[in-house]
């Protein structure tokens, strides 16, 4: 199937060719997809399909694909080509490639699309207990909702996933809490959670830009996604009550709990703040420490209170 795209893209969970590296006279980083055109229509139902029960309330507010009419672009584009071949070559003719979904803010996806993968991107998940590794971390192409959790949203209610192209060549497994941040040997080039049935995959730092071609930004809102996201799951999920700010909530906490517990949550906010820890992983520390029950109290109270 023929479209002008940069890259192969995913149709129905298969990878197609796109032969065609034609694209229109838009020379930012990005190009946005017209909704007739069929790339946008495949990228946003690879999207869509993966949001689960939250599909029917997402809105897809644009789908954008990488311009490679920069000449760097180019050049990124031609590398990625190269060292495809060179995975062919290392492995029996199979590079693995694969799509998998990266989320991170507006800023930072931006910052990707502009400039490549950084260090900061691997750092995220150097306190993160329960990574696979030390790497840039992607989920299959279908998971978008379990990506979509990770993601934040702009000062619009906007959030954003990049969808990125990946030569995975002979994947390892690595175990949850794993700090390990190259191959194990020149056998394995990546690293997944599950070698049977692979939801994420670990690109390592040594590799990040040139296994690793951003390929669509796809912009959403999800209402009922985001609202279970500002309760952490569960019972505070259900809570229909105002969100409660962080700093709002640092205070009611420290009235209420011991210093060593309050130390350890204020240490993961601040971590927050520099961009060192996720806005999940932040909401998952403080029920650890603090408990449901406790959190949705101060929820409600804050209601009440409003």
């Amino acid at each position: 199937m023929m479209m002008a795209a940069q890259v192969e893209i995913v149709d129905n969970g298969e990878i197609i060719d796109s032969l065609s590296h034609h694209a229109s006279g838009d020379y930012s980083s990005t190009i946005l997809l017209r909704e007739e055109n069929h790339e946008y229509d495949v990228v946003k139902n690879c999207f869509l399909s993966g949001m689960g029960l939250h599909a029917a309330e997402t809105t897809v507010v644009s789908v954008r694909k990488t311009s490679a009419q920069r000449i760097t672009a180019k050049a990124k584009l031609a590398a990625s080509n190269v060292f495809a071949e060179a995975m062919k070559r290392k492995n029996g003719g199979d590079a693995n490639v694969r799509y998998g979904w990266y989320s991170g803010s507006k800023e930072e996806i931006e910052r990707i699309v502009s400039y490549g993968f950084s260090s900061s991107e691997v750092e995220k998940f150097e306190k993160d207990d329960r990574s696979h590794g030390v790497g840039v971390h992607f989920l299959h192409h279908t998971c978008s909702k379990a990506a979509a959790i990770l993601g934040e949203a702009d000062e619009e209610g906007i959030e954003h996933l990049l969808l990125c192209r990946l030569i995975l060549g002979k994947p390892e497994r690595i175990i949850v809490g794993s700090k390990q941040t190259y191959p194990s040997s020149s056998e394995y080039d990546c690293g997944v959670d599950n070698l049977e049935n692979p939801r994420k995959y670990v690109i390592w730092s040594c590799n990040m830009n040139s296994y690793i071609l951003p390929s669509h930004v796809v912009s959403f809102k999800s209402p009922t996604l985001r609202g279970l996201i500002r309760g952490g799951g569960g019972g505070l999920g259900r809570a229909r009550s105002p969100c409660v700010s962080f700093p709002i909530l640092m205070s009611i906490l420290s009235k209420s709990l011991d210093r060593p517990r309050m130390n350890v949550i204020l240490t993961t906010y601040v971590d927050f703040r520099k961009g060192k820890v996720r806005r999940e992983q932040l909401i998952r520390k403080m029920r650890e420490v603090v408990g449901d029950e406790l959190l949705l109290d101060i929820i409600k109270n804050h209601r009440n209170s409003d």
